[in-house]
């Protein structure tokens, strides 16, 4: 079996508008940017999936990163720990070697981190991480997964 890809991917920098609930917060116009820049490079992994948080931000980072690949809304990665984003994760298609993983902190963070045993200090908004694991999707736990690439806007 050939290793697996996964990119977790931390929306890009979303704005406070009072009133407006947190699921609705959009993006920043730097945050767009962010997303745009942070697609031309995940674009080379290949991806054949993105699980996305149902939030707007987190949507539209999806959107801007302008990946070729289906991207299903998954609402257990709203407010996820690293647990349910494993979760999410294992359910994923076998047939399927890279996927991208976009949703918020400090869930993404802790996830990245637990699959790689890796300190990582911070982990921005718009900030990714590249993971490789040498077990299928359904096996994903802490520690099966190695940091190949850790990006910052």
């Amino acid at each position: 079996m050939s290793a697996r890809t996964l990119v977790v991917v931390r929306h890009a920098k979303a704005g406070h508008a009072p009133g407006l609930p947190d699921s609705e917060r959009p993006l920043t116009p730097g945050g767009e940017r962010d997303a745009r820049a942070a697609g031309e490079e995940i674009r080379r992994f290949a991806p054949g999936l993105v699980l996305c948080s149902p939030s707007v931000r987190t949507r539209s980072t999806a959107e801007l990163l302008g990946l070729d690949a289906p991207v299903e809304i998954e609402r257990d990665i709203y407010e996820a720990y690293p647990d349910d984003l494993l979760g999410v994760l294992r359910r994923t298609d076998g047939e399927i070697t890279s996927v991208v993983l976009v949703g918020h902190n400090p869930g993404v963070h802790e996830l990245v981190a637990a699959l790689t045993d890796a300190r990582i200090d911070g982990f921005p908004p718009g900030a990714y991480a590249v993971i490789e694991l040498d077990v299928p999707w359904e096996d994903a736990a802490p520690g099966t997964g190695r940091l190949v690439h850790l990006s910052h806007p």
